[in-house]
């Protein structure tokens, strides 16, 4: 499980690559939260919005979505970074509050029964509704939407 994640906003890949040794820190506009695994959440998130329902979904199903592309693959010291996939970007763009409610009561059932105490204690409604802060940034300059995570 991942400690720290970031998601952030960068041109293109090239530069979001860059943020790999030092993160995103300052240098990008951010949403950070904490011991959560980015890439299925990620899955998730696209998941959802490809097809929406309260219930979690079965893990074999979570398992077998398309999983985030890395853009940079992690090495000895564990730091990744992943692009969302422009779908799922323009998807957490556009999405409404109720979408928004729905599923982060879905991903926190789902994380509580996989990680029980040792949960976030991160608000997980209000990390979406940041990340889709960030979403439309990027849908509005062409950029795209990154996670880094250590």
């Amino acid at each position: 499980m991942a400690r720290d994640i970031v998601f952030f906003l960068a041109p293109d890949d090239e530069t979001a690559a860059a943020a790999r040794l030092r993160g995103p820190a300052e240098a990008f506009e951010s949403v950070t939260c904490h011991f959560i695994e980015p890439d299925s959440a990620i899955a998730e998130w696209d998941m959802y919005f490809e097809e929406p329902s309260a219930d979690v979904p079965p893990v074999e199903q979570l398992l077998g979505w398309a999983w985030p592309e890395w853009v940079t693959a992690p090495l000895n010291d564990g730091v990744e970074v992943f692009a969302l996939p422009q779908r799922l970007t323009r998807a957490l763009a556009n999405a409404s509050s109720a979408e928004f409610e729905e599923l982060a009561g879905r991903w926190t059932t789902r994380l509580w029964s996989q990680d029980g105490d040792d949960m976030t204690d991160d608000d997980l409604l209000a990390v979406l509704q940041g990340v889709a802060r960030l979403a439309a940034s990027a849908v509005n300059t062409g950029g795209g939407l990154y996670s880094w995570s250590f």
